[in-house]
C-alpha cells in the first residue's frame, strides 16, 4: 500500500514523536549541561549551586538560557519540517472524506519512489488584514519541487486544498514562478496538480498579479518544455486559464470542476441554473468543450496516465522523444488491414483498428478520444521511435472534417511539431462537413487552422491515403501540395474533387437530361469519370503520390520512410511569427 494512503493516524507516526522527544530532551540537557569553558559549580553555604570562577570574589549570575548546539538546532528543524509537511489533521480528514488524496500523496503516486525534492516548504505569506496575520501556515498552500518519472526529471507543483482551500496568494504564486523558471533553465517538463479555489480574495491585487506571472511563463515556455495540468478538484476563475495554456489537461470523473464563473454566479447574472458538473465537470470538458485531453476514473489511474504520456514526450524542444528498444519486428507485414478496410467507399470501419495493427505491439495513446470523434489523434511508436498519428474516423460523420475536428487535429499537429515528433496522417475523408451551422460557426476560418498547422510543421510528415480523399479535405489532410515529405496510397483509393456520382451529375447534367435512359447513361459516365480521374495511379503519374503500396506493407513503408527522414532539416522564414487564423 502507498505509504501515505493508509489510515490517517499513520501521519502522526512514530518519527514525529521521536523528533519531539529529541528536542525536549536536548533542550533540558542544554539547560543542565556545562559547556567546555564553563566555570566549576560551587556550593555556597546557606545557598544553592552557583557558577563561579576560581578565586572569584562574587559568583556570576547564570545565563537564563544556554546557546543550543547545531545538533539541537538540526533536531528542531526536522521537527518543524515534519509538522509543516504533516499539516492540519482535521483538514486532512476532510480531504479524505471527499475521496481525495492530499497534495503529498498525489506527488508520491506520480513520481518515482523517493525522488521528490521539495523547495519552499517553510514559505509563509506576509499579508495582513482579514485575520491573515494570525494564520500563517507553512507552504502557503502549494507544494513545489522536482523529482523523476521513470528516471527522467520533472518539475511539479500541487495545490494543497487543506491550506486556504488551495487558493493562490502572492507567496503561493512566487513559489510556482520559481519552479517554472527552474524548468526553463534546466529544460524539464512541468506538471501542475490543480485543486484550489482560485485567487485568495483577502490578498486582492497581489493574488491577481501572481496569476499573471504564471500565465506569462506558460506562454514563454510553450513549445519549449511540455506543460501538463491535472485537475483534481475545483479550478475556478483565473486559475482555469493556466491549464488552458498548457499542452495537456487531465480530468477525473466526478472530481474535476473547471470553469471561469461558478454555478451561483451564472444563476445570479443570467438566471440559468446548472450544477458544477454540468458547467465544468470532467465529462463536459472531455466530450463537449475539448478542454480535457484525457479523462480518468480516479486519481491513481489519472496520475498513471500522466506517467504514460510522459513516455512519449521529450524533456524539451532540443531533444528527441524517448526511444524504446522495440520488440515488434520492423519487417512485420500487416495483412489484417486487407480485411479491416472495406473496398466500398461508403462502408464504415474503425480506423483505430488500422492504427493498432500498424504501430509497435498495438500500443498507442489517443488524445481527446471523446471529443471530435470523427478524427483520431494519437501517440504511438514505430520501430521504437515516437510518432504522432492523425486519422479520419469513418465511424463518425463518415470521417468528414468539421470545426471541432479541424481544431483538435491542428492543436495536435502543432504539439508534435513543437516537440520533434514526426507525423503520419491516415486519410479516408469524404470532405468538409456541409451545413449552415458549420458555415455560420466559422468553418472557413476555423477549418483553416488545420491547414495552417500542417504547412507550418517542420517535422517529418508522411501521408497515407487509405481509401478516399475528396475535395479540400484531401488537401488539408497533409497532402504533398501542403509540404508532406512523402505520400503513399493504397491501390483501391480515390483522390478527386468529389465522389464520382456527384461529379458526373454536375459535369454531364445536360447530357443526362437528354439521354433516352438517364439511369443507364449516368452509370456509364460515373464509371468513365472514376477510371479517368479517381484511381491512385492518376495521382502517382502526376507525383501527388510517391508510391502505390500493398496495404500489408504499410508498416514497413512507414518505418523505412521515417528512418530516412530522421535527418530532415527545415529552414523557416525569417519572421517574428505567423498570424494563424485563431
Amino acid at each position: 500500500m502507498h505509504p501515505l494512503r493508509g489510515d490517517p493516524a499513520s501521519l502522526d507516526a512514530p518519527d514525529r514523536t521521536v523528533e519531539v522527544a529529541i528536542v525536549n530532551r536536548t533542550a533540558r540537557a542544554v539547560e543542565r549541561r556545562p559547556t567546555e569553558n564553563s566555570p566549576p559549580r560551587l556550593r555556597i553555604a546557606g545557598g544553592s549551586d552557583t557558577d563561579s570562577a576560581p578565586g572569584s570574589a562574587a559568583p556570576e549570575q547564570p545565563s537564563s538560557r544556554a546557546t543550543p548546539s547545531l545538533y539541537d538546532a538540526s533536531a528542531a528543524l526536522r521537527v518543524r519540517k515534519v509538522l509543516a509537511a504533516d499539516g492540519n489533521h482535521a483538514a486532512t480528514h476532510r480531504q479524505r472524506a471527499l475521496g481525495k488524496m492530499t497534495a503529498r500523496e498525489r506527488l508520491d503516486a506520480l513520481l518515482d519512489d523517493g525522488s521528490f525534492v521539495e523547495i519552499g516548504l517553510l514559505a509563509r505569506h506576509r499579508a495582513a488584514g482579514f485575520g491573515l496575520e494570525r494564520n500563517r501556515p507553512d507552504t502557503d498552500g502549494v507544494v513545489t519541487g522536482w523529482g523523476t518519472v521513470d528516471g527522467r526529471k520533472v518539475f511539479v507543483y500541487a495545490h494543497d486544498f487543506r491550506v486556504f482551500g488551495g487558493s493562490l496568494g502572492e507567496v503561493f504564486a512566487t513559489k510556482i514562478h520559481t519552479l517554472m523558471d527552474l524548468a526553463a533553465r534546466t529544460g524539464a517538463p512541468i506538471i501542475g496538480l490543480n485543486d484550489g479555489g482560485g485567487a485568495r480574495i483577502q490578498e486582492g491585487i497581489a493574488a491577481l498579479a501572481g496569476f499573471g506571472g504564471i500565465f506569462a511563463r506558460n506562454v514563454s515556455l510553450s513549445g519549449v518544455v511540455p506543460q501538463i495540468s491535472v485537475i483534481l478538484g475545483p479550478c475556478a476563475g483565473g486559475a482555469a486559464y493556466s491549464p488552458a495554456l498548457t499542452d495537456f489537461v487531465f480530468s477525473v470523473k466526478d472530481q474535476t470542476n473547471l470553469f471561469i464563473t461558478g454555478p451561483d454566479v451564472v444563476a445570479a447574472v443570467t438566471g440559468e441554473t446548472t450544477t458544477r458538473e454540468e458547467l465544468g465537470g470532467a465529462m463536459t470538458h472531455a466530450t463537449r468543450t475539448g478542454v480535457a485531453s484525457f479523462l480518468a476514473d480516479d486519481e491513481l489511474s489519472c496520475l498513471d496516465e500522466v506517467r504514460y504520456l510522459l513516455s512519449f514526450l521529450p524533456s524539451n524542444n532540443q531533444e528527441d522523444p524517448p526511444y524504446v528498444v522495440p520488440t515488434d519486428s520492423p519487417s512485420r507485414r500487416c495483412n489484417e488491414l486487407l480485411d479491416i478496410v472495406p473496398g466500398e467507399p461508403n462502408r464504415a470501419y474503425d480506423v483505430r483498428d488500422v492504427i493498432e495493427v500498424i504501430v509497435d505491439d498495438g500500443d498507442y495513446l489517443e488524445v481527446q478520444p471523446l471529443w471530435a470523434k470523427n478524427i483520431v489523434c494519437a501517440f504511438a511508436r514505430l520501430d521504437g521511435h515516437v510518432l504522432g498519428i492523425v486519422a479520419n474516423q469513418p465511424l463518425v460523420l463518415a470521417g468528414a472534417v468539421n470545426i471541432d475536428a479541424a481544431e483538435k487535429a491542428a492543436r495536435f499537429v502543432r504539439t508534435c511539431d513543437s516537440f520533434n515528433i514526426p507525423l503520419v496522417t491516415l486519410v479516408d475523408v469524404p470532405g468538409f462537413l456541409p451545413g449552415v451551422d458549420q458555415e455560420h460557426a466559422g468553418i472557413v476560418r476555423r477549418g483553416a487552422k488545420l491547414l495552417y498547422a500542417y504547412c507550418e510543421a517542420t517535422v517529418p510528415r508522411v501521408q497515407v491515403v487509405l481509401r478516399k480523399a475528396y475535395g479540400g479535405a484531401y488537401i488539408v489532410m497533409d497532402s504533398k501540395s501542403l509540404g508532406a515529405d512523402l505520400s503513399f496510397a493504397w491501390p483501391s483509393n480515390e483522390i478527386a474533387v468529389m465522389g464520382a456520382a456527384g461529379a458526373a451529375s454536375i459535369i454531364f447534367r445536360k447530357e443526362l437530361a437528354g439521354a433516352p435512359d438517364p439511369v443507364q447513361r449516368r452509370s456509364e459516365l460515373v464509371a468513365e469519370y472514376t477510371e479517368r480521374l479517381m484511381t491512385p495511379y492518376i495521382a502517382a503519374e502526376r507525383g501527388m503520390v510517391d508510391d502505390v503500396i500493398d496495404p500489408g506493407e504499410t508498416r514497413i513503408a512507414l518505418i523505412s520512410s521515417l528512418d530516412m527522414l530522421r535527418s530532415k532539416r527545415a529552414i523557416s522564414p525569417n519572421r517574428k511569427h505567423g498570424n494563424m487564423p485563431l
